[in-house]
């Protein structure tokens, strides 16, 4: 007689093992993102798609770019603004990332000839989502303190005026600064200039909880 046990008992003894991730070398990762449609980042050999952004964080996006690079003009100040498109590459994780928003305060660095990877970020800003809240707040900020010139990070939460500045004021030691009046202005010391609150929130209606 035929063995019948039920194999439900014993899932285990059914499941086949995960295919491992096929791993790609960073000139491949390069090599794919110059053809793609989309944008990816790269983890030391894994390429991840990044997910589409709503419309309130561009809106945002667009707004702090702006307001910083106002302030820079009012201030005379010799900083450079980088957009969304911008690849940061960390040398030490042998990581990739799309920063929101970056500046830098000097000629720009690059690891690679082609001038594509950046690796001398002074300022980043990220606009947070609910799905990579806790990430860009946490992981994602300990990855981009391995760049000896990352000084100043700012998480802008698209959902309600809250803004919170992490600032470098010696190499282990970072303060912690959070606005959340509209009227307020935040003060990012790396590039010594404040911006109200109310130019990156231009055009953000907050949804009623």
């Amino acid at each position: 007689m035929a063995n019948n046990t039920n194999v439900a008992q014993y899932p285990l003894a059914v499941l086949k093992p995960e295919k491992a991730p096929r791993l790609y070398t960073l000139s491949e990762y390069l090599h794919r993102e110059e053809r793609a449609n989309e944008l990816h980042e790269y983890y030391n050999g894994i390429i991840n798609k990044l997910p589409m952004a709503k419309g309130t964080h561009n809106i945002i996006v667009f707004n702090i770019g702006n307001a910083l690079m106002n302030a820079f003009q009012a201030n005379v100040k010799d900083y450079t603004i980088f957009g969304s498109q911008q690849l940061v590459y960390l040398p030490e994780l042998n990581f990739t990332r799309y920063p929101d928003v970056l500046v830098i305060a000097e000629t720009p660095k690059y690891w690679d000839k082609n001038e594509v990877l950046l690796i001398n970020p002074l300022l980043i800003v990220e606009v947070l989502s609910r799905s990579t809240k806790k990430y860009d707040s946490i992981g994602k900020f300990e990855e981009y303190k391995t760049l000896e010139s990352f000084s100043e990070y700012v998480l802008i939460d698209p959902e309600k005026s809250h803004i919170k500045t992490h600032f470098r004021e010696a190499p282990n030691l970072w303060r912690d600064t959070i606005c959340k009046d509209i009227s307020d202005k935040i003060e990012l010391k790396s590039v010594d200039c404040a911006i109200e609150m109310s130019a990156i929130y231009k055009k953000i209606v907050f949804k009623t909880p």
